[in-house]
């Protein structure tokens, strides 16, 4: 069993925002495998406080999670989950967005420090070790300068040019869990 998690803050106006691209990439995957898989419909699961899905690819168990709580408090989610199932820290996947990689990159990290992201912080504080992946989307500007103050920049909507950029990072790292399972 694998959990796949997608970090992101659950209110709509954060919806399309540079920090929901963990959201993103998840209901990405979702449709994707929805068309090949079975997957259930998703559904808001209160024990997990998660947008929450399971399906099988290839045999194995996969379970899609939207944590609820906001993105500073993504760990009680979480570790909900990987308690409740059993799930092995190695066989949790975290889909997070990054300011440090400009728009277009990603990194597949395992076993790495938050560096200073507030949401695998707190998943590295409530599972109690940093051993599980981490898929590090992109959301910066090449030109640092132009980013201006990171909390306003990641609230903010991708433009056009980015959402393009995004697209293909998608389905690169599709190919990626794909190669994964």
């Amino acid at each position: 069993m694998k959990l796949f998690v997608g970090l992101g803050n659950p209110e709509k106006k954060y919806e399309g925002t540079r920090h929901n691209i963990g959201w993103a990439m998840i209901d990405f995957l979702y449709n994707e495998w929805l068309k090949k898989e079975n997957f259930d419909d998703w559904g808001k699961n209160k024990k997990f406080n998660s947008e929450f899905t399971v399906g099988t690819i290839n045999g194995e168990k996969i379970i899609l999670a939207k944590p609820l709580t906001f993105m500073n408090n993504s760990g009680t989610a979480v570790q909900a989950i990987v308690n409740y199932f059993k799930i092995p820290t190695k066989d949790v996947y975290v889909f997070q967005d990054e300011l440090d990689l400009k728009c277009g990159d990603y990194k597949i990290q395992f076993n790495k420090s938050s560096a200073g992201h507030n949401g695998v912080a707190s998943i590295i504080e409530r599972l109690g070790t940093q051993e599980f992946t981490r898929i590090r989307i992109g959301i910066g500007k090449e030109d640092k300068q132009k980013q201006g103050n990171g909390a306003d920049f990641v609230l903010n909507k991708f433009n056009l040019l980015e959402r393009m950029k995004l697209k293909d990072v998608k389905k690169r790292i599709l190919e990626e869990m794909r190669k994964l399972l």
